[in-house]
């Protein structure tokens, strides 16, 4: 089937959403299981939207490469949009409570199984060693951000991709 310039876009916009979506959420992902960082309840609920927006963005695709009707590849632009225009919203949430501007989640702790061993033998000595992380302490920051800081802006130029796709004629 042969691809106009405007179900090219849409394609290219969403095989680079779901790409810049699955490598955010997987760094997120390396840095608990291979630096060791244990992520807080908020963290966690900003992961949520990227492994919603992966598969969304690549139904967005295959509707642009299998040259189906413009509107369902559009629609799906449109939640992974809204999707990453929510992370935005969480992720300043996120912020604000590291920086104490208001208050955090009364609950917020680490997962119940987040750095904890698997080994039965050690599994009680493992509990009493992990100390759950707290909403309000960036567990570090990067070029004086936390990853909280880092994930406004990815999720920000990612929702400015969708919406730019979306909108464009």
């Amino acid at each position: 089937m042969r691809q106009t310039a405007s179900s090219s876009f849409l394609l290219l916009s969403a095989l680079f959403l779901a790409a810049a979506m699955a490598a955010v959420v997987g760094t997120a992902l390396g840095f608990e299981h291979i630096g060791g960082f244990i992520p807080c309840k908020l963290c966690l609920a900003q992961r949520e939207p990227y492994y919603a927006g992966v598969p969304v963005a690549l139904l967005a695709a295959a509707g642009a490469a299998l040259g189906w009707r413009g509107c369902f590849t559009r629609g799906m632009l449109i939640i992974a949009g809204l999707l990453m225009s929510y992370s935005v919203i969480l992720a300043i949430y996120h912020s604000g409570v590291e920086w104490q501007w208001w208050a955090g989640p009364t609950d917020c702790g680490a997962a119940a199984t987040s750095g904890i061993t698997t080994d039965a033998g050690s599994l009680l000595g493992a509990l009493d060693a992990v100390t759950p992380p707290s909403c309000d302490e960036a567990a570090g920051r990067f070029l004086g951000l936390s990853f909280a800081g880092w994930n406004v802006f990815a999720s920000l130029a990612l929702a400015a991709i969708a919406w730019r796709a979306v909108f464009r004629r």
